[in-house]
Protein backbone atom coordinates (compact mmCIF):
# COMPACT_ATOMS: atom_id res chain seq x y z
CA UNK A 1 0.00 0.00 0.00
CA UNK A 2 2.91 2.54 1.21
CA UNK A 3 4.68 1.48 -1.90
CA UNK A 4 1.85 2.39 -4.27
CA UNK A 5 1.13 6.20 -2.74
CA UNK A 6 4.40 6.73 -2.64
CA UNK A 7 4.44 5.71 -6.43
CA UNK A 8 1.28 7.47 -7.25
CA UNK A 9 2.24 10.77 -5.17
CA UNK A 10 5.78 11.02 -6.73
CA UNK A 11 4.56 11.34 -10.12
CA UNK A 12 2.71 14.40 -9.17
CA UNK A 13 3.98 17.50 -10.56
CA UNK A 14 3.36 19.07 -7.16
CA UNK A 15 5.81 16.77 -5.78
CA UNK A 16 8.44 16.88 -8.44
CA UNK A 17 8.42 20.72 -9.18
CA UNK A 18 8.61 20.65 -4.77
CA UNK A 19 11.30 18.34 -4.55
CA UNK A 20 13.29 19.66 -7.52
CA UNK A 21 13.12 23.48 -6.34
CA UNK A 22 13.69 22.91 -2.56
CA UNK A 23 16.91 20.90 -3.55
CA UNK A 24 18.19 23.37 -6.09
CA UNK A 25 17.49 26.30 -3.39
CA UNK A 26 19.31 23.86 -0.76
CA UNK A 27 22.51 23.24 -3.02
CA UNK A 28 22.47 27.08 -3.38
CA UNK A 29 22.49 28.02 0.30
CA UNK A 30 25.25 25.54 0.65
CA UNK A 31 27.66 26.83 -1.61
CA UNK A 32 26.59 30.41 -0.39
CA UNK A 33 27.89 29.09 2.74
CA UNK A 34 31.20 27.75 1.29
CA UNK A 35 32.09 30.97 -0.16
CA UNK A 36 31.31 32.75 3.41
CA UNK A 37 33.64 30.21 5.01
CA UNK A 38 36.21 31.34 2.02
CA UNK A 39 35.28 34.67 2.38
CA UNK A 40 36.06 34.40 6.53
CA UNK A 41 38.82 32.53 6.18
CA UNK A 42 40.58 34.80 3.90
CA UNK A 43 40.30 37.99 6.00
CA UNK A 44 41.53 36.18 9.02
CA UNK A 45 44.32 34.70 6.94
CA UNK A 46 44.87 38.43 5.35
CA UNK A 47 44.65 40.16 8.61
CA UNK A 48 47.56 37.66 10.24
CA UNK A 49 49.69 37.84 7.26
CA UNK A 50 49.67 41.35 7.30
CA UNK A 51 50.44 41.85 10.82
CA UNK A 52 53.73 40.69 10.53
CA UNK A 53 54.73 43.45 8.07
CA UNK A 54 52.66 45.96 10.40
CA UNK A 55 55.00 45.30 13.18
CA UNK A 56 57.75 44.93 11.25
CA UNK A 57 56.88 48.53 9.20
CA UNK A 58 55.83 50.38 12.57
CA UNK A 59 59.24 48.66 14.31
CA UNK A 60 61.56 50.58 11.83
CA UNK A 61 60.57 53.60 11.89
CA UNK A 62 59.38 53.94 15.42
CA UNK A 63 61.40 51.71 17.38
CA UNK A 64 63.08 54.77 19.09
CA UNK A 65 59.88 55.52 20.58
CA UNK A 66 58.29 53.09 22.49
CA UNK A 67 55.63 55.62 23.10
CA UNK A 68 54.74 56.45 19.74
CA UNK A 69 55.62 53.23 18.19
CA UNK A 70 52.18 51.62 20.43
CA UNK A 71 50.05 54.60 19.38
CA UNK A 72 50.09 53.04 16.02
CA UNK A 73 50.78 49.24 16.87
CA UNK A 74 47.59 47.30 16.00
CA UNK A 75 46.81 43.86 17.97
CA UNK A 76 44.37 41.06 16.58
CA UNK A 77 42.38 38.77 18.44
CA UNK A 78 39.92 36.60 16.08
CA UNK A 79 36.99 34.49 16.60
CA UNK A 80 36.96 31.85 14.01
CA UNK A 81 34.01 30.75 12.16
CA UNK A 82 33.30 27.03 12.94
CA UNK A 83 32.17 25.08 9.82
CA UNK A 84 28.62 24.70 10.92
CA UNK A 85 28.66 28.43 10.72
CA UNK A 86 27.82 28.22 6.94
CA UNK A 87 24.73 26.72 7.68
CA UNK A 88 23.57 29.56 10.17
CA UNK A 89 25.18 32.89 9.45
CA UNK A 90 23.62 34.75 11.83
CA UNK A 91 25.41 37.68 12.94
CA UNK A 92 28.57 37.30 11.32
CA UNK A 93 26.50 38.96 8.70
CA UNK A 94 27.15 42.20 10.27
CA UNK A 95 29.71 41.93 12.79
CA UNK A 96 33.44 41.07 12.38
CA UNK A 97 34.92 37.97 13.51
CA UNK A 98 38.38 39.65 13.26
CA UNK A 99 39.14 43.07 15.79
CA UNK A 100 42.21 44.70 15.60
CA UNK A 101 43.19 46.76 18.16
CA UNK A 102 45.77 49.52 19.62
CA UNK A 103 46.45 50.41 23.41
CA UNK A 104 44.29 53.86 23.15
CA UNK A 105 40.91 54.11 23.97
CA UNK A 106 38.71 51.16 23.30
CA UNK A 107 35.24 52.64 22.80
CA UNK A 108 36.43 53.89 19.63
CA UNK A 109 37.33 50.56 18.42
CA UNK A 110 35.60 47.47 19.83
CA UNK A 111 32.47 48.14 17.99
CA UNK A 112 33.94 48.52 14.61
CA UNK A 113 32.67 46.61 11.57
CA UNK A 114 33.44 45.85 8.48
CA UNK A 115 32.87 47.83 5.09
CA UNK A 116 30.17 45.83 3.35
CA UNK A 117 28.16 46.64 0.34
CA UNK A 118 24.30 47.84 1.78
CA UNK A 119 22.79 46.28 -1.09
CA UNK A 120 24.53 42.87 -0.04
CA UNK A 121 23.45 43.44 3.32
CA UNK A 122 19.35 44.55 2.64
CA UNK A 123 19.28 40.88 0.46
CA UNK A 124 21.03 39.03 3.40
CA UNK A 125 22.56 34.86 2.56
CA UNK A 126 20.58 32.30 1.64
CA UNK A 127 22.30 30.07 4.27
CA UNK A 128 20.31 26.21 4.84
CA UNK A 129 19.20 27.93 8.33
CA UNK A 130 16.69 30.12 5.79
CA UNK A 131 15.56 27.45 3.59
CA UNK A 132 14.76 25.14 6.29
CA UNK A 133 12.71 27.89 7.91
CA UNK A 134 10.97 29.73 4.89
CA UNK A 135 10.77 27.08 1.94
CA UNK A 136 10.39 23.88 3.89
CA UNK A 137 7.39 24.55 5.68
CA UNK A 138 5.83 25.94 2.30
CA UNK A 139 6.95 23.07 0.57
CA UNK A 140 4.62 21.11 3.32
CA UNK A 141 2.00 22.95 3.16
CA UNK A 142 2.07 22.26 -0.77
CA UNK A 143 2.34 18.74 -0.08
CA UNK A 144 -0.35 18.54 2.39
CA UNK A 145 -3.12 21.08 2.03
CA UNK A 146 -5.82 18.88 0.01
CA UNK A 147 -4.24 15.65 1.86
CA UNK A 148 -8.24 15.03 2.43
CA UNK A 149 -9.96 17.61 0.31
CA UNK A 150 -8.84 16.00 -3.07
CA UNK A 151 -10.35 12.61 -2.08
CA UNK A 152 -13.98 14.45 -1.29
CA UNK A 153 -13.72 16.53 -4.36
CA UNK A 154 -12.76 14.01 -6.61
CA UNK A 155 -15.91 11.73 -5.37
CA UNK A 156 -13.84 8.86 -3.88
CA UNK A 157 -13.99 9.73 -0.83
CA UNK A 158 -16.61 7.50 0.42
CA UNK A 159 -15.11 5.07 -1.56
CA UNK A 160 -12.07 5.32 0.87
CA UNK A 161 -14.35 4.63 3.45
CA UNK A 162 -15.75 0.95 2.12
CA UNK A 163 -12.23 -0.23 0.93
CA UNK A 164 -10.48 1.02 4.01
CA UNK A 165 -10.89 0.06 7.63
CA UNK A 166 -10.01 3.70 8.91
CA UNK A 167 -10.19 6.60 7.12
CA UNK A 168 -7.73 8.07 9.38
CA UNK A 169 -5.59 5.98 9.34
CA UNK A 170 -5.92 6.10 5.55
CA UNK A 171 -4.67 9.57 6.03
CA UNK A 172 -2.29 9.15 8.12
CA UNK A 173 -0.52 6.87 5.63
CA UNK A 174 -0.61 9.47 2.87
CA UNK A 175 0.66 11.90 5.18
CA UNK A 176 3.84 9.56 6.01
CA UNK A 177 4.19 9.56 2.49
CA UNK A 178 4.45 12.93 2.35
CA UNK A 179 6.76 12.65 6.13
CA UNK A 180 9.07 10.51 4.39
CA UNK A 181 9.69 12.34 1.12
CA UNK A 182 10.39 15.82 3.26
CA UNK A 183 12.49 14.31 5.45
CA UNK A 184 14.43 12.74 2.74
CA UNK A 185 14.52 15.72 1.03
CA UNK A 186 16.05 17.14 4.26
CA UNK A 187 18.68 14.35 4.92
CA UNK A 188 20.31 14.84 1.95
CA UNK A 189 20.97 18.56 1.93
CA UNK A 190 22.62 17.94 5.57
CA UNK A 191 24.67 14.89 4.41
CA UNK A 192 26.02 17.06 1.24
CA UNK A 193 26.34 20.46 3.77
CA UNK A 194 28.37 17.94 5.84
CA UNK A 195 30.71 16.68 3.01
CA UNK A 196 31.07 19.88 1.06
CA UNK A 197 31.84 22.10 3.94
CA UNK A 198 33.86 19.33 5.74
CA UNK A 199 31.33 19.69 9.18
CA UNK A 200 32.55 16.94 11.79
CA UNK A 201 29.11 15.40 13.21
CA UNK A 202 29.74 16.72 16.42
CA UNK A 203 27.66 17.68 18.88
CA UNK A 204 26.20 20.67 17.40
CA UNK A 205 25.75 19.09 14.05
CA UNK A 206 23.97 16.78 15.61
CA UNK A 207 21.79 19.21 17.72
CA UNK A 208 21.36 21.49 14.22
CA UNK A 209 20.22 18.26 12.65
CA UNK A 210 17.41 17.04 14.93
CA UNK A 211 15.84 20.44 15.44
CA UNK A 212 15.67 20.95 12.04
CA UNK A 213 14.19 17.53 11.55
CA UNK A 214 11.88 18.19 14.46
CA UNK A 215 10.31 21.68 12.93
CA UNK A 216 9.56 19.67 9.99
CA UNK A 217 7.23 17.91 11.86
CA UNK A 218 6.39 20.52 13.62
CA UNK A 219 5.11 21.78 10.52
CA UNK A 220 3.61 18.53 9.60
CA UNK A 221 1.51 18.70 12.86
CA UNK A 222 -0.41 22.05 11.87
CA UNK A 223 -0.88 20.90 8.47
CA UNK A 224 -2.90 17.79 9.90
CA UNK A 225 -5.15 19.54 12.32
CA UNK A 226 -6.11 22.28 9.74
CA UNK A 227 -6.82 19.04 6.91
CA UNK A 228 -8.38 17.65 10.18
CA UNK A 229 -11.28 20.85 10.01
CA UNK A 230 -12.66 19.48 6.72
CA UNK A 231 -12.38 22.20 5.11
CA UNK A 232 -12.02 22.10 1.12
CA UNK A 233 -8.68 22.93 -0.54
CA UNK A 234 -8.95 26.51 -0.95
CA UNK A 235 -9.73 26.95 2.66
CA UNK A 236 -6.94 25.05 4.23
CA UNK A 237 -4.14 26.61 1.55
CA UNK A 238 -5.51 29.86 2.84
CA UNK A 239 -5.60 29.16 6.38
CA UNK A 240 -1.88 27.28 6.07
CA UNK A 241 -0.53 30.50 4.30
CA UNK A 242 -2.12 32.73 6.89
CA UNK A 243 -0.49 30.36 9.51
CA UNK A 244 3.14 30.61 7.87
CA UNK A 245 2.75 34.47 7.46
CA UNK A 246 2.25 34.90 11.20
CA UNK A 247 4.44 32.53 12.30
CA UNK A 248 7.39 33.57 9.83
CA UNK A 249 7.07 37.26 9.66
CA UNK A 250 4.39 39.15 11.71
CA UNK A 251 4.76 37.55 15.12
CA UNK A 252 9.09 37.46 15.09
CA UNK A 253 8.69 41.37 13.46
CA UNK A 254 6.64 42.47 15.79
CA UNK A 255 8.05 41.44 18.63
CA UNK A 256 10.87 42.70 17.17
CA UNK A 257 9.95 45.99 16.89
CA UNK A 258 8.16 45.60 20.84
CA UNK A 259 11.44 44.50 22.26
CA UNK A 260 13.44 47.21 20.60
CA UNK A 261 11.22 50.12 21.72
CA UNK A 262 10.92 49.03 25.04
CA UNK A 263 14.62 48.65 25.28
CA UNK A 264 15.97 51.53 23.36
CA UNK A 265 19.70 51.94 23.07
CA UNK A 266 20.69 55.83 23.04
CA UNK A 267 23.66 54.75 24.94
CA UNK A 268 25.03 53.54 21.86
CA UNK A 269 25.27 57.06 20.42
CA UNK A 270 26.37 58.45 23.64
CA UNK A 271 28.79 56.01 24.83
CA UNK A 272 30.99 57.07 21.89
CA UNK A 273 30.50 60.77 22.56
CA UNK A 274 31.40 60.89 26.05
CA UNK A 275 34.44 58.84 25.19
CA UNK A 276 35.69 61.34 22.79
CA UNK A 277 34.56 63.60 24.90
CA UNK A 278 36.34 62.17 27.97
CA UNK A 279 39.46 62.39 26.20
CA UNK A 280 39.72 65.81 24.11
CA UNK A 281 38.54 67.59 27.51
CA UNK A 282 41.54 66.45 29.36
CA UNK A 283 44.17 68.64 26.93
CA UNK A 284 42.62 71.35 28.83
CA UNK A 285 42.38 69.69 32.40
CA UNK A 286 45.30 70.05 34.86
CA UNK A 287 47.34 66.62 34.20
CA UNK A 288 47.70 66.28 38.09
CA UNK A 289 44.21 65.67 38.23
CA UNK A 290 44.06 63.66 34.77
CA UNK A 291 46.86 61.76 36.99
CA UNK A 292 45.02 61.16 40.12
CA UNK A 293 41.91 59.29 38.57
CA UNK A 294 44.26 57.48 36.74
CA UNK A 295 46.45 56.10 39.62
CA UNK A 296 43.40 55.52 41.66
CA UNK A 297 42.21 53.00 38.85
CA UNK A 298 45.95 51.61 38.70
CA UNK A 299 47.55 52.36 41.57
CA UNK A 300 50.63 50.05 40.32
CA UNK A 301 51.52 53.23 38.66
CA UNK A 302 51.67 55.85 41.42
CA UNK A 303 55.30 55.53 41.46
CA UNK A 304 55.98 56.98 38.28
CA UNK A 305 54.80 60.66 39.54
CA UNK A 306 53.32 63.28 38.23
CA UNK A 307 54.33 64.77 35.20
CA UNK A 308 55.16 68.94 34.42
CA UNK A 309 51.84 70.70 33.65
CA UNK A 310 54.20 72.19 30.44
CA UNK A 311 55.20 69.65 27.74
CA UNK A 312 54.04 66.72 26.79
CA UNK A 313 54.47 63.02 28.22
CA UNK A 314 53.79 59.57 27.32
CA UNK A 315 52.78 59.17 30.87
CA UNK A 316 50.48 61.91 30.87
CA UNK A 317 49.01 60.94 27.10
CA UNK A 318 47.88 57.72 27.81
CA UNK A 319 45.95 58.24 30.91
CA UNK A 320 43.82 60.90 28.99
CA UNK A 321 43.47 57.86 26.57
CA UNK A 322 42.10 55.66 29.01
CA UNK A 323 40.14 58.25 30.73
CA UNK A 324 37.95 58.77 27.86
CA UNK A 325 37.16 55.19 28.43
CA UNK A 326 36.44 55.77 31.89
CA UNK A 327 34.13 58.43 30.94
CA UNK A 328 32.04 56.42 28.66
CA UNK A 329 32.31 53.63 31.21
CA UNK A 330 28.66 53.94 32.86
CA UNK A 331 26.91 54.64 29.08
CA UNK A 332 29.17 51.46 27.75
CA UNK A 333 28.07 49.05 30.64
CA UNK A 334 24.15 50.43 30.14
CA UNK A 335 24.49 49.87 26.31
CA UNK A 336 25.25 46.32 27.09
CA UNK A 337 22.92 45.97 29.47
CA UNK A 338 20.20 46.49 27.31
CA UNK A 339 21.49 44.54 24.48
CA UNK A 340 21.76 41.76 27.16
CA UNK A 341 17.96 42.11 28.25
CA UNK A 342 16.80 42.05 24.66
CA UNK A 343 18.62 39.07 23.47
CA UNK A 344 16.93 37.74 27.14
CA UNK A 345 13.15 39.16 25.92
CA UNK A 346 13.75 37.73 22.55
CA UNK A 347 14.63 33.86 23.61
CA UNK A 348 11.93 34.04 25.98
CA UNK A 349 9.26 35.16 23.16
CA UNK A 350 11.23 32.80 21.29
CA UNK A 351 10.11 29.51 23.59
CA UNK A 352 6.48 30.19 22.19
CA UNK A 353 7.18 30.71 18.48
CA UNK A 354 9.19 28.32 17.11
CA UNK A 355 10.30 30.22 13.84
CA UNK A 356 12.45 32.11 16.16
CA UNK A 357 13.25 29.72 18.38
CA UNK A 358 14.39 27.66 15.78
CA UNK A 359 16.48 30.35 14.48
CA UNK A 360 17.79 31.02 18.01
CA UNK A 361 18.68 27.63 18.03
CA UNK A 362 20.52 27.13 14.87
CA UNK A 363 22.69 30.70 15.64
CA UNK A 364 23.21 28.98 19.37
CA UNK A 365 24.68 25.80 17.68
CA UNK A 366 26.44 27.35 14.74
CA UNK A 367 28.52 30.10 16.77
CA UNK A 368 26.52 32.75 15.30
CA UNK A 369 24.38 34.36 17.95
CA UNK A 370 24.35 37.49 19.38
CA UNK A 371 25.21 36.11 22.55
CA UNK A 372 28.39 34.73 20.92
CA UNK A 373 29.16 38.41 19.68
CA UNK A 374 28.12 39.83 22.91
CA UNK A 375 31.11 37.69 24.29
CA UNK A 376 33.51 38.19 22.04
CA UNK A 377 33.24 41.91 22.74
CA UNK A 378 33.85 40.94 26.23
CA UNK A 379 36.92 39.41 25.03
CA UNK A 380 38.09 42.00 23.32
CA UNK A 381 37.72 44.18 26.82
CA UNK A 382 40.27 42.04 28.58
CA UNK A 383 42.72 41.34 25.74
CA UNK A 384 42.87 45.06 25.33
CA UNK A 385 43.35 45.51 29.20
CA UNK A 386 45.80 42.72 28.69
CA UNK A 387 47.94 44.73 26.28
CA UNK A 388 48.00 47.88 28.15
CA UNK A 389 49.02 46.52 31.14
CA UNK A 390 51.54 45.05 29.30
CA UNK A 391 52.97 47.81 27.66
CA UNK A 392 52.31 50.80 30.33
CA UNK A 393 55.59 50.25 32.44
CA UNK A 394 57.78 49.76 29.53
CA UNK A 395 56.35 53.28 27.62
CA UNK A 396 56.66 54.96 31.39
CA UNK A 397 60.15 53.45 31.60
CA UNK A 398 61.14 54.71 28.19
CA UNK A 399 62.36 50.76 27.37
CA UNK A 400 63.99 50.42 24.40
CA UNK A 401 61.63 48.42 21.77
CA UNK A 402 64.07 46.43 20.19
CA UNK A 403 64.59 44.69 23.60
CA UNK A 404 60.74 43.21 23.89
CA UNK A 405 60.32 39.94 21.53
CA UNK A 406 57.39 40.97 19.38
CA UNK A 407 57.37 37.34 17.81
CA UNK A 408 55.17 36.68 20.76
CA UNK A 409 52.32 39.01 19.52
CA UNK A 410 50.69 36.78 17.34
CA UNK A 411 47.01 37.36 16.61
CA UNK A 412 45.23 35.42 19.24
CA UNK A 413 42.39 33.21 18.67
CA UNK A 414 39.12 33.25 21.09
CA UNK A 415 37.54 29.81 22.14
CA UNK A 416 34.09 29.49 23.00
CA UNK A 417 32.20 26.75 23.87
CA UNK A 418 28.85 26.43 23.17
CA UNK A 419 27.19 23.95 25.41
CA UNK A 420 23.95 22.28 23.92
CA UNK A 421 20.74 22.41 26.09
CA UNK A 422 18.80 19.53 24.41
CA UNK A 423 16.05 20.00 26.63
CA UNK A 424 15.43 23.61 26.22
CA UNK A 425 16.17 23.17 22.16
CA UNK A 426 13.76 20.59 21.59
CA UNK A 427 10.81 20.77 23.93
CA UNK A 428 9.16 24.04 22.71
CA UNK A 429 8.89 22.37 19.04
CA UNK A 430 8.01 18.72 20.94
CA UNK A 431 4.95 20.35 22.81
CA UNK A 432 3.98 22.14 19.74
CA UNK A 433 4.02 19.40 17.45
CA UNK A 434 2.04 17.24 19.93
CA UNK A 435 -0.39 19.90 20.66
CA UNK A 436 -1.53 19.94 16.96
CA UNK A 437 -1.73 15.96 16.52
CA UNK A 438 -3.99 15.66 19.81
CA UNK A 439 -6.24 18.46 18.28
CA UNK A 440 -5.92 16.25 14.93
CA UNK A 441 -7.21 13.14 17.08
CA UNK A 442 -9.67 14.93 18.63
CA UNK A 443 -11.62 15.76 15.16
CA UNK A 444 -10.54 11.98 14.59
CA UNK A 445 -14.72 10.85 14.33
CA UNK A 446 -15.62 13.71 12.64
CA UNK A 447 -13.52 12.52 9.59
Amino acid sequence: MYALMFGQFLRTRTCQIGLVLILILGVISILIGKQFLIDQEKITSDVVENHAGHLKRNLEFHSDDIGLLLYYLEFVLVNPSSPIAALSIGQRDINPSVQSVNIRTLEGQRHDTDLVNPVSLLHGNLDLSFIILFVFPLLIIAFTYNLRSEEVESGTWRLVGVMSKSKFKFLLMKLAVRIALVLIALVVLIVLAALTLNISWNAAFVAFFVTGFLYQLFWFGICFWVVSLRQNSAVNALALLVIWLTLVILLPSALNNHIANKYPVPEALTTIIKQRDGYHQKWDTSKRETMEKFYTKYPQFESFGFPPEEGFNWLWYYAIQHMGDEESLDDSQMMRAKIEQREFKSRNWAKVVPTMHTQVVFNDVAGTSLTNHMDFLRQIQDFHEQIRLFFYPKIFHDENAKQINWEQFEPSYVQQEEEIDWIGNLLPLTIGLFLFLLLAVINRKAM
